[in-house]
């Protein structure tokens, strides 16, 4: 079911290194995003795959973990993810696609969901040493990256108090996301 899909895609921070994920899967996942959406039809997005242990380091290493966990800089090895697709647009303003990001991110992260996996979409990235690092061509920019890896944390929905959005782990390293209720997202006026 759809929700049951929807409701397993948290933002996973932490993953059992050890379980590779294969070329094959990450190319299937960028399968389904080739096939979402795009607007105006103009598919401009590009994908780079990684799920070698020395790109995944150099990847890694440029990556913001976590912002409301302020004395938590990532996972320890053992714990970084399996693999990584590095979403890349080209630098025109003619071609938008904002919107095809998210929507290819949220298709290609239900198929990990699908295939037991789970994963965490990145803005938070030093996007011009990476580029570098990866000798991406300068015609292209890096606006999100999504990690992936096979959970190794709970995540758990809880309501929304006092209007703090702010995720957090207890002691059990429970990562906690709260989250408004329906009835506060639909509106009448």
């Amino acid at each position: 079911m759809l929700k049951d899909l929807i409701t397993k895609n948290r933002s996973y921070r932490r993953f059992y290194e050890e379980v590779r994920i294969s070329t094959k899967d990450l190319t299937a996942l960028v399968d389904l995003a080739r096939l979402s959406p795009s607007g105006a039809n103009l598919q401009p997005l590009k994908f780079m795959l990684s799920n070698e242990e020395q790109m995944n380091k150099i990847i890694f290493k440029y990556l913001g973990w976590a912002a409301y966990l302020k004395d938590w800089d990532g996972p320890e090895e053992g714990e970084r993810p399996a693999a990584y697709i590095v979403i890349l647009g080209e630098k025109d303003p003619a071609k938008s696609y904002d919107y095809d990001v998210a929507l290819a991110c949220q298709s290609m992260l239900l198929g990990a969901v699908e295939k037991g996996l789970g994963g965490c979409i990145f803005a938070s990235i030093a996007r011009a040493p990476l580029s570098k690092a990866l000798n991406i061509p300068e015609n292209f920019r890096i606006p999100l990256i999504i990690a992936l890896g096979k959970p190794k944390e709970e995540v758990k929905i809880e309501a929304l108090k006092n209007n703090d959005v702010k995720y957090w782990r207890d002691e059990k390293g429970v990562h906690h996301v709260p989250k408004r209720s329906l009835d506060d997202l639909i509106v009448s006026f």
